[in-house]
């Protein structure tokens, strides 16, 4: 958003609660690389120039990423600089922080959606003696208590800690709920090759029929690995991981489940395959040659799972919560907050004037969370900000460029 503010000559500011690339420095596992391929990191004037196209970033390489990009575009940046209040006044928003006062005509949320880990109301019960973390918290496999580990999650990070824990000799028991199962490769490329390709990654929040289910849909179950390995629940169930149903309660020290696991990997199975087929119609036009298309075994799971565990008798000794993340707009005293605490916004123009909202899943393509979609959400944002500071009518963000701001 810098760099497209600043190609309008739009005068502006990035405050940053900590350092460039805070998060991935500061809240993420030691083992942990970008669930998408070196290409695909596409940013406003910057293409991957690298010999590794399609191998995927560790931490550190992310971070430096990042890092080189802001020195790179010269952004206005003042890290350490925590926020502590947004209030609108008569020429647009009073920002208070923890160094002073900034006022502005426009802002830009990219405070990001996963601020504050989300647990279920059952963690409150867990059974004494057993030490549970949040995902953000755990670093590696050493850190835990020797025994079994419950890992209550089954999207991108959860499948990942299970596939990690469980090849250091821990006993994982995975804990399912809804989850989307996709090949890492498809037909000899890369998934998101195939999903960049026929456009899956570029369609509109405003061709959906269903936009609040499209930005709640779970991360894909792929890991960075080098050796593009399969992180499904069949391949999971092989290493020896044990599969159940998604978490629903604790009584003393046992835990209790429910027994949906069977249709929640029928369901997985079935988008999987529709995801499938979509590939293979734009293939059949678009692609010649190339491997046949392909189908995946159905998700094997046992006959009748458990729907209770004792902890003590199992060994497990550890919860990993990977249940997901909210943002955090405790800061934000303007009335833009639905009844679940998240900002209004049509397409991350935010119900408030001149405020606007960047990097949360599906804000205006369903790319939206990736590093490739940052970049043109910000061009289509800055356009409709630049037209608001001209006093100009916007319909969409498609809108001519202007002249000043102030951004988050």
């Amino acid at each position: 958003m810098s760099r497209c503010l600043a190609e309008r000559s739009i005068d502006h500011v990035v405050l940053e609660r900590g350092e460039v690339a805070n998060t991935w420095k500061a809240e993420r596992w030691e083992s942990l690389r970008l669930l998408t391929p070196n290409w695909l990191s596409r940013l406003p004037g910057y293409r991957y120039d690298g010999s590794d196209p399609d191998g995927f970033r560790t931490m550190a390489e992310t971070v430096e990423l990042i890092e080189r990009y802001a020195r790179t575009i010269a952004a206005p940046l003042r890290t350490h600089t925590r926020v502590t209040s947004v209030r609108s006044d008569e020429e647009g928003y009073a920002v208070a922080t923890d160094s002073g006062e900034w006022r502005c005509r426009t802002l830009v949320i990219a405070s990001g959606a996963y601020n504050i880990p989300t647990v279920p109301a059952a963690a409150s019960a867990v059974p004494t003696g057993i030490e549970a973390l949040t995902a953000d918290r755990y670093r590696s496999p050493g850190q835990l208590a020797d025994g079994g580990v419950l890992v209550v999650g089954a999207s991108a990070t959860g499948a990942q800690l299970a596939d990690e824990i469980q090849r250091s000799g821990r006993q994982v028991t995975l804990a399912v709920g809804e989850h989307v199962r996709v090949p890492r490769v498809y037909r000899g490329k890369d998934i998101l090759w195939w999903l960049d390709a026929a456009g899956v990654l570029d369609e509109r929040y405003d061709e959906l029929d269903d936009l609040n289910r499209a930005r709640n849909v779970p991360s894909f179950q792929l890991a960075g690995y080098t050796d593009r390995r399969v992180i499904d629940l069949n391949a999971l169930a092989g290493l020896g991981v044990k599969l159940i149903g998604r978490l629903a309660a604790f009584s003393g020290s046992r835990a209790q489940f429910s027994g949906s696991l069977r249709n929640v990997c029928a369901l997985a199975d079935l988008k999987m395959n529709r995801l499938l087929n979509t590939i293979d119609e734009w293939a059949s036009e678009h692609v010649s040659g190339g491997l046949p298309a392909e189908r995946f075994a159905p998700t094997v799971v046992e006959a009748s799972p458990p729907l209770a565990i004792d902890f003590a008798r199992a060994g497990i000794k550890t919860i990993i919560w990977a249940t997901g993340f909210r943002p955090d707009y405790s800061w934000l005293e303007v009335p833009v907050l639905d009844h679940k605490g998240r900002v209004r916004h049509d397409g991350g123009v935010a119900e408030a004037p001149g405020m606007y909202i960047i990097g949360l899943p599906f804000l205006r393509r369903r790319k939206s969370s990736l590093i490739d979609g940052a970049g043109v959400d910000a061009r289509d944002l800055s356009e409709h900000l630049a037209g608001y500071l001209r006093g100009q009518p916007v319909v969409d963000a498609a809108e001519p460029a202007g002249r000043r701001s102030a951004a988050r």
